[in-house]
């Protein structure tokens, strides 16, 4: 078995949405199974093609058991800053944004989150891929994105 980061009993956070790959049953596949920030426990620790350890683990506020990856969770008393966005949401620009004078980013140019940066000085940021600047990703503080589309962060709030 390879070296499971927690054990059974462990309590975990989620650090991203989990949506229904198609193997909960009850419920379509892309329907929303557990928000990012819930804390479960680890009831059962496995492998996934032989190179990825899974964990399930039980949701007991949603009353699931859900499979997660490792990269997917954290301890549940580790520092946790929520954000607006998760990795591959669509978002869009609310300025333009220039470097050196160069407008790199439209007003309202559409992109997809790469990465979330939960410790970025001044808040949460993100590496975005914006649509119009193939090739490049950016930096870009949540202070100036809003969601574009289907975005898992915007949907159950309100």
């Amino acid at each position: 078995m390879m070296n499971a980061r927690w054990e059974y009993g462990e309590a975990v956070r989620l650090t991203r949405n989990v949506r229904n790959d198609g193997t909960y049953p009850g419920l379509d596949p892309g329907a929303p199974l557990v928000r990012r920030g819930s804390i479960g426990y680890v009831v059962d620790v496995g492998t996934f093609l032989q190179d990825q350890v899974i964990y399930s683990v039980n949701f007991l506020d949603e009353g699931k058991i859900v499979g997660c990856r490792e990269e997917e969770l954290i301890g549940a008393d580790e520092a946790w800053t929520p954000s607006r966005f998760e990795f591959r949401d669509k978002v869009k620009a609310t300025r333009q944004l220039a470097v050196g004078g160069e407008v790199l980013v439209k007003d309202g140019a559409i992109g997809e989150v790469m990465k979330v940066i939960r410790d970025a000085p001044g808040g949460v940021a993100y590496h975005i891929h914006f649509d119009d600047l193939p090739g490049r990703v950016l930096q870009i503080p949540e202070s100036i994105l809003e969601g574009a589309g289907r975005n898992t962060a915007d949907e159950d709030e309100g």
